[in-house]
């Protein structure tokens, strides 16, 4: 058209169209990349005001506990403020690029239809040359209009699903090998050789760990807290890698086997316990998906839960609420330790398991561990001594160091770092007051 318009009419009319492309590609490409801006600050604004509601809401029991209603719901606000703020310069942006592109066509067709009708009036053409220039125009203009709306929607689109392709972009820091094979159990015995492990290299989490726990047998890892003993248990799942060393099961390096395999063979009362917003039953059903009811039901009398599910009036169809929050601990507890019975794993690890109960659960519980303990490999992390004095083999961990190591009567024969606890634990209970009736 350019060719066209300058080749058999004027100069002029290829100047404009030449012009008027140029200067709309060029406001286009540069407001596009400012709205984007825009759009990104007004994405990031909703996120942190969805997440505010959603961290206020679902911790609603601490919000009420300090009486904070009127401080949650004001930050909630300034959230939304800063969300209307970044909504309203996006909009703006919006207008500002659609009536910039519009001045640019309707300047570009004025001017070619002024010099049009100037020709015109100077007999140098005819009207249907007019009619055709304005066609011309008419033919250049539109699709351009259409490729700038659509080139503006295209980075616009990119701009909001930055965050997901962010996301896609992430790789796992933990990797299985190259076709890693699946871990071959025999015995389920443990050997962790000369471990450690810091999350930051100015602090050193574990320090030289290293112990065997054999074929059924029952090992309890004991110390105060943040001596390394939770961050023992996310290296044996593999949650994270170790530094140096290395833990075996069965002789076989879990770096070498598949991430999915090892962890089929671990089951785990976790200390802090979630569950799902769904009913008893499918709670515990988690542990194994393909577990029919009888495993499930066995798995609750196992986990002596039987009378306080006979108790609820909709039985394991009751709904747990969000997080669990319509039990309480030691419920939550125990529907934790019947899920990883249902798992029935080879080895099995118990992380401060009877913490919520009341000593009448802990005593059922503890003997349902003992009946467990004859046909799983044991992993016991335990605060309270008591819960271990069974133990087969009982570790000190302090500072990231194992300190001291034998039976409960080895180590109070030692007179040490397990015999103060001991001693301090059971001065405790001795103190306690007796509840009257």
């Amino acid at each position: 058209v350019v060719v066209l318009l300058g080749w058999r009419y004027s100069i002029w009319f290829a100047l404009i169209v030449v012009i008027a492309v140029a200067c709309y590609v060029a406001f286009s490409i540069y407001a596009t990349e400012r709205r984007t801006a825009y759009i990104r600050r007004a994405n990031e604004a909703e996120s942190r005001s969805s997440s505010r509601a959603v961290d206020s809401l679902l911790n609603f029991e601490t919000v009420k506990y300090f009486g904070n209603e009127h401080y949650e719901a004001q930050r909630y606000d300034e959230e939304l403020a800063g969300w209307e703020v970044a909504r309203r310069q996006n909009r703006l942006s919006l207008f500002a690029l659609n009536g910039g592109q519009a001045f640019i066509i309707a300047a570009a067709m004025t001017a070619a239809m002024i010099l049009a009708a100037s020709q015109v009036l100077a007999e140098k053409m005819t009207l249907g040359d007019f009619v055709l220039i304005n066609a011309f125009m008419m033919q250049i203009f539109m699709p351009l209009n259409f490729l700038g709306f659509v080139y503006r929607e295209m980075k616009g689109s990119m701009a909001n699903i930055e965050a997901m392709f962010a996301l896609l972009r992430q790789r796992p820091t933990i990797n299985d090998t190259t076709e890693a094979p699946s871990l071959q159990l025999q015995d389920g015995c443990i050997e962790v050789e000369n471990l450690n492990f810091q999350y930051h290299s100015d602090r050193p989490i574990l320090n030289n760990i290293s112990f065997k726990v054999a074929a059924k047998q029952k090992v309890a890892i004991v110390g105060s807290s943040g001596a390394g003993k939770s961050t023992l248990l996310k290296l044996l799942f593999r949650f994270y890698d170790a530094s140096s060393g290395r833990i075996l099961i069965d002789g076989q390096d879990i770096k070498s086997v598949s991430q999915a395999s090892l962890r089929g063979a671990l089951g785990i009362v976790p200390q802090d316990t979630v569950l799902f917003n769904m009913s008893i039953l499918e709670n515990i059903r988690y542990g194994r998906i393909d577990a029919s009811d009888e495993d499930i039901y066995e798995a609750i009398r196992m986990a002596h839960l039987s009378e306080f599910i006979a108790r609820l009036p909709k039985g394991v169809d009751t709904l747990v609420g969000e997080r669990g929050l319509k039990l309480s601990g030691g419920e939550k507890q125990r529907v934790a330790i019947a899920r990883a019975l249902l798992k029935k794993s080879p080895i099995m690890i118990f992380d401060e398991a009877t913490s919520s109960l009341d000593s009448a659960s802990e005593r059922l519980i503890l003997e349902a561990i003992k009946d467990i303990a004859r046909e799983h490999t044991m992993l016991v992390i335990a605060h309270r001594l008591s819960t271990v004095v069974d133990a087969d083999h009982i570790l000190v961990l302090d500072q990231g160091e194992i300190v001291e190591q034998g039976n409960h009567e080895s180590l109070l024969a030692q007179q040490g770092q397990y015999a103060h606890l001991w001693l301090m634990q059971q001065r405790e209970r001795s103190s306690a007051p007796i509840p009257t009736q």
